[in-house]
């Protein structure tokens, strides 16, 4: 029996390089000697009915960083974190009580720079076992489950804009449902959904 992840581990062995939140606006100049926090966050796969999906959350409003936008579990890494898998592991557990031994590790995707100055890696996961989704109060308001042959389509993604400081700032977007999913989130999920489509 086929593996229903195969494509997916394929698309990681193709080159490509980082991605950011300021790439689609190639007129705007970012400071050489700017600080970037290291992070990491967890695409998770499921199968559901025998189809792969990604598990994402809603944030929750009042958080400081990305109040109420769609985003993959994760955060910065802490000192106390071996690597950004291990960070993209531990803060699973504490968003949506994925045990990391529920997790094998199928690799990551070009580190992504984020408007809060954070170097972003997306650590890519399939889910070996059921677990009870708990999400963390205060700071995840919702947990839900996309389809992998809807993020997978480049088809799928437009380019918006609104302004921020002053001028137009261009996103990736990819609706799902009553979910509006965009900035960082689409940007790692169209460039993935680019690998798939290279082969």
């Amino acid at each position: 029996m086929s593996d229903p992840l195969a494509p997916v581990i394929a698309a990681l062995t193709r080159e490509s390089g980082a991605s950011s939140d300021f790439d689609l606006n190639p007129e705007m100049t970012l400071p050489p000697a700017r600080r970037l926090r290291p992070a990491g966050v967890l695409v998770a796969f499921t199968l559901r009915a025998g189809v792969p999906h990604v598990i994402l959350t809603k944030r929750a409003s009042h958080l400081k960083h990305h109040p109420g936008q769609i985003a993959f579990p994760g955060g910065k890494q802490d000192e106390g974190d071996a690597d950004v898998i291990a960070t993209a592991l531990r803060e699973a557990e504490e968003e949506i009580g994925l045990p990391p031994d529920r997790v094998e590790i199928l690799g990551h995707l070009p580190n992504h720079e984020t408007v809060t100055a954070f170097n972003m890696t997306p650590v890519l996961g399939r889910i070996t076992d059921h677990f009870e989704i708990r999400p963390e109060p205060g700071e995840v308001d919702e947990v839900f489950f996309v389809p992998f042959h809807h993020l997978s389509d480049p088809a799928r993604y437009s380019v918006q804009a609104r302004r921020w400081q002053g001028r137009w700032r261009y996103y990736q977007t990819i609706p799902y449902g009553p979910y509006y999913i965009w900035g960082a989130t689409a940007r790692v999920l169209y460039g993935l959904a680019q690998r798939m489509a290279a082969s």
